[in-house]
Protein backbone atom coordinates (compact mmCIF):
# COMPACT_ATOMS: atom_id res chain seq x y z
CA UNK A 1 0.00 0.00 0.00
CA UNK A 2 1.18 3.49 -1.33
CA UNK A 3 1.94 6.22 1.71
CA UNK A 4 -0.35 8.60 0.96
CA UNK A 5 -3.49 5.72 0.68
CA UNK A 6 -2.19 4.26 3.99
CA UNK A 7 -2.32 7.74 5.57
CA UNK A 8 -6.09 8.33 4.14
CA UNK A 9 -7.41 4.74 5.02
CA UNK A 10 -5.63 5.95 9.25
CA UNK A 11 -7.58 9.22 8.26
CA UNK A 12 -11.09 7.67 7.60
CA UNK A 13 -10.29 5.32 10.78
CA UNK A 14 -10.01 9.02 12.75
CA UNK A 15 -12.90 10.48 11.55
CA UNK A 16 -15.32 7.55 12.55
CA UNK A 17 -13.67 7.43 15.91
CA UNK A 18 -14.17 11.22 16.34
CA UNK A 19 -17.37 10.65 15.83
CA UNK A 20 -18.35 8.12 18.51
CA UNK A 21 -16.57 6.34 21.38
CA UNK A 22 -15.10 9.58 22.76
CA UNK A 23 -15.39 10.25 26.52
CA UNK A 24 -14.90 13.32 28.59
CA UNK A 25 -12.37 12.91 31.51
CA UNK A 26 -11.60 15.34 34.06
CA UNK A 27 -7.70 15.31 34.58
CA UNK A 28 -5.68 15.79 37.88
CA UNK A 29 -5.53 19.79 37.89
CA UNK A 30 -9.34 19.84 37.30
CA UNK A 31 -9.07 20.51 33.28
CA UNK A 32 -10.99 18.31 30.86
CA UNK A 33 -9.95 16.30 27.66
CA UNK A 34 -11.11 13.67 25.36
CA UNK A 35 -10.49 9.58 25.33
CA UNK A 36 -10.71 8.00 22.37
CA UNK A 37 -12.00 4.57 23.14
CA UNK A 38 -10.84 2.81 20.11
CA UNK A 39 -7.67 3.96 20.02
CA UNK A 40 -7.36 4.02 23.96
CA UNK A 41 -5.89 7.32 23.93
CA UNK A 42 -6.24 10.66 26.14
CA UNK A 43 -6.00 13.97 23.84
CA UNK A 44 -3.73 15.38 26.77
CA UNK A 45 -1.96 13.81 29.98
CA UNK A 46 -4.24 12.77 32.32
CA UNK A 47 -2.09 14.46 35.14
CA UNK A 48 -3.50 17.60 33.68
CA UNK A 49 -4.38 18.74 30.26
CA UNK A 50 -3.93 22.55 31.04
CA UNK A 51 -0.93 21.61 33.03
CA UNK A 52 0.61 19.96 30.20
CA UNK A 53 -0.33 22.38 27.37
CA UNK A 54 1.33 24.92 29.30
CA UNK A 55 4.38 23.39 30.10
CA UNK A 56 5.14 21.81 26.59
CA UNK A 57 3.57 24.51 24.21
CA UNK A 58 3.52 27.57 26.74
CA UNK A 59 6.89 27.78 28.44
CA UNK A 60 9.01 25.25 26.13
CA UNK A 61 7.71 26.52 23.38
CA UNK A 62 5.78 30.17 22.39
CA UNK A 63 7.61 31.80 25.59
CA UNK A 64 11.21 30.59 24.30
CA UNK A 65 10.30 31.39 21.30
CA UNK A 66 9.35 35.02 22.29
CA UNK A 67 13.32 35.33 23.62
CA UNK A 68 14.51 35.58 20.26
CA UNK A 69 12.29 38.00 18.25
CA UNK A 70 10.53 41.27 19.04
CA UNK A 71 7.79 41.09 16.12
CA UNK A 72 4.91 39.20 15.97
CA UNK A 73 5.15 35.72 16.90
CA UNK A 74 3.84 33.34 14.49
CA UNK A 75 2.90 29.96 15.61
CA UNK A 76 1.79 26.99 13.17
CA UNK A 77 0.29 23.89 15.93
CA UNK A 78 -0.40 20.78 14.47
CA UNK A 79 -2.89 19.66 15.89
CA UNK A 80 -5.92 21.92 17.40
CA UNK A 81 -7.36 18.84 18.94
CA UNK A 82 -9.45 19.95 22.17
CA UNK A 83 -8.26 23.44 22.17
CA UNK A 84 -6.11 23.88 24.98
CA UNK A 85 -2.85 25.16 23.09
CA UNK A 86 -4.44 27.92 21.32
CA UNK A 87 -6.42 29.07 24.00
CA UNK A 88 -3.65 29.13 26.35
CA UNK A 89 -1.65 30.96 23.51
CA UNK A 90 -4.25 33.49 22.99
CA UNK A 91 -4.45 34.33 27.14
CA UNK A 92 -0.37 34.83 26.98
CA UNK A 93 -0.78 36.90 23.98
CA UNK A 94 -1.35 40.04 25.72
CA UNK A 95 1.29 39.84 28.14
CA UNK A 96 3.88 39.34 25.09
CA UNK A 97 3.69 42.67 24.43
CA UNK A 98 3.46 41.66 20.37
CA UNK A 99 0.56 40.00 18.34
CA UNK A 100 0.38 36.53 17.29
CA UNK A 101 -0.20 34.88 14.52
CA UNK A 102 -1.61 31.27 15.19
CA UNK A 103 -1.84 29.03 12.32
CA UNK A 104 -3.16 25.21 13.21
CA UNK A 105 -4.12 22.30 10.83
CA UNK A 106 -6.99 20.00 12.20
CA UNK A 107 -8.30 17.17 9.23
CA UNK A 108 -11.33 16.53 11.61
CA UNK A 109 -12.61 19.20 14.54
CA UNK A 110 -14.17 18.32 17.78
CA UNK A 111 -17.73 19.41 17.67
CA UNK A 112 -19.12 22.51 19.30
CA UNK A 113 -21.19 20.45 21.92
CA UNK A 114 -18.40 18.51 22.57
CA UNK A 115 -16.24 21.59 23.05
CA UNK A 116 -18.83 23.06 25.62
CA UNK A 117 -18.64 19.88 27.44
CA UNK A 118 -14.36 20.38 27.71
CA UNK A 119 -14.72 24.26 28.54
CA UNK A 120 -16.98 27.12 28.23
CA UNK A 121 -15.01 30.36 28.71
CA UNK A 122 -16.38 32.14 25.43
CA UNK A 123 -13.13 32.81 24.12
CA UNK A 124 -12.25 28.74 24.22
CA UNK A 125 -15.62 28.37 22.56
CA UNK A 126 -14.78 31.35 20.21
CA UNK A 127 -12.02 29.59 18.96
CA UNK A 128 -13.87 26.45 18.26
CA UNK A 129 -16.47 28.58 16.62
CA UNK A 130 -14.62 30.55 14.64
CA UNK A 131 -14.42 29.84 10.55
CA UNK A 132 -12.03 27.40 9.06
CA UNK A 133 -9.59 27.88 6.32
CA UNK A 134 -9.75 31.91 6.67
CA UNK A 135 -7.84 34.43 9.11
CA UNK A 136 -9.83 35.32 12.05
CA UNK A 137 -9.14 37.96 14.13
CA UNK A 138 -10.15 36.88 17.60
CA UNK A 139 -8.44 40.08 19.89
CA UNK A 140 -6.14 42.92 19.02
CA UNK A 141 -3.39 40.57 20.08
CA UNK A 142 -4.48 37.55 18.44
CA UNK A 143 -5.50 36.22 14.76
CA UNK A 144 -6.25 32.55 14.61
CA UNK A 145 -6.38 30.59 11.06
CA UNK A 146 -7.77 27.21 11.38
CA UNK A 147 -6.97 25.14 8.62
CA UNK A 148 -8.55 21.74 7.55
CA UNK A 149 -5.54 20.10 5.86
CA UNK A 150 -3.23 17.44 5.82
CA UNK A 151 0.20 18.10 6.73
CA UNK A 152 1.31 16.07 3.91
CA UNK A 153 -0.48 18.28 1.66
CA UNK A 154 -0.14 21.87 3.57
CA UNK A 155 1.71 24.45 2.09
CA UNK A 156 3.03 27.59 4.12
CA UNK A 157 2.98 31.04 3.13
CA UNK A 158 5.47 32.11 6.24
CA UNK A 159 8.06 31.09 8.52
CA UNK A 160 7.26 30.20 11.88
CA UNK A 161 9.08 31.16 15.47
CA UNK A 162 7.31 28.65 17.48
CA UNK A 163 5.85 24.60 16.41
CA UNK A 164 3.43 23.02 18.44
CA UNK A 165 4.02 19.33 17.37
CA UNK A 166 0.57 17.67 19.23
CA UNK A 167 -0.47 14.96 16.84
CA UNK A 168 -1.16 11.63 18.03
CA UNK A 169 1.36 9.06 19.34
CA UNK A 170 3.82 7.84 16.92
CA UNK A 171 1.99 4.43 17.67
CA UNK A 172 -1.50 5.85 16.53
CA UNK A 173 0.09 8.22 13.62
CA UNK A 174 3.52 6.75 13.00
CA UNK A 175 3.48 8.53 9.66
CA UNK A 176 3.21 11.68 11.16
CA UNK A 177 6.20 11.28 12.93
CA UNK A 178 8.47 10.41 9.70
CA UNK A 179 11.59 11.94 8.39
CA UNK A 180 9.68 14.16 5.38
CA UNK A 181 7.20 15.38 7.89
CA UNK A 182 10.48 16.69 10.14
CA UNK A 183 11.76 18.25 7.38
CA UNK A 184 8.68 19.85 6.05
CA UNK A 185 8.75 21.39 9.48
CA UNK A 186 11.86 22.52 9.86
CA UNK A 187 12.06 23.98 6.57
CA UNK A 188 9.25 26.37 7.87
CA UNK A 189 10.87 27.38 11.28
CA UNK A 190 12.28 30.59 10.70
CA UNK A 191 15.98 30.90 12.38
CA UNK A 192 16.46 29.93 15.90
CA UNK A 193 12.81 28.80 15.91
CA UNK A 194 11.43 26.25 18.04
CA UNK A 195 9.49 22.64 17.52
CA UNK A 196 8.20 21.56 21.04
CA UNK A 197 6.81 18.40 21.50
CA UNK A 198 5.39 15.63 24.24
CA UNK A 199 6.98 12.58 23.09
CA UNK A 200 10.38 11.75 24.26
CA UNK A 201 11.58 8.83 22.30
CA UNK A 202 14.92 7.52 20.69
CA UNK A 203 13.30 7.06 17.23
CA UNK A 204 11.76 10.65 17.52
CA UNK A 205 14.48 12.32 18.79
CA UNK A 206 16.93 10.99 16.15
CA UNK A 207 14.17 11.74 13.45
CA UNK A 208 14.07 14.90 14.04
CA UNK A 209 18.09 15.31 14.27
CA UNK A 210 18.22 14.10 10.68
CA UNK A 211 15.73 16.86 9.69
CA UNK A 212 18.04 19.66 11.03
CA UNK A 213 16.71 20.58 14.34
CA UNK A 214 18.95 20.89 17.43
CA UNK A 215 17.48 18.79 20.15
CA UNK A 216 17.46 19.57 23.52
CA UNK A 217 15.91 17.02 26.23
CA UNK A 218 14.35 18.56 28.76
CA UNK A 219 11.86 17.56 31.98
CA UNK A 220 8.63 16.87 31.09
CA UNK A 221 5.32 18.01 32.36
CA UNK A 222 4.16 16.36 35.59
CA UNK A 223 3.62 12.34 34.81
CA UNK A 224 6.40 12.09 32.13
CA UNK A 225 10.24 12.61 32.30
CA UNK A 226 10.86 13.91 29.56
CA UNK A 227 9.94 16.11 26.15
CA UNK A 228 11.91 17.31 23.30
CA UNK A 229 12.73 20.71 22.00
CA UNK A 230 14.04 21.20 18.49
CA UNK A 231 15.48 24.35 17.64
CA UNK A 232 16.39 25.53 14.50
CA UNK A 233 20.32 26.64 14.22
CA UNK A 234 21.30 26.69 10.31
Amino acid sequence: MKRKDKHFEINNVLLQQKKKNMALVITADGSKTLYSEQFGEHYHSVFGAVNESQHIFIRAGLLAAAEQSTTMLNVLEIGFGAGWNAFLTLQQAPLLQRPVFYETLELFPVDFPTAQTICDNPFFLQLHTAEWNREVSISPDFILHKRQVDLLDARFSRLFDVIYFDAFSPEIQPEMWAFDIFSKLFAATRHNGVLTTYCAKGAVRRTMQAAGFKIERLPGPKGKREMLRGRKTD
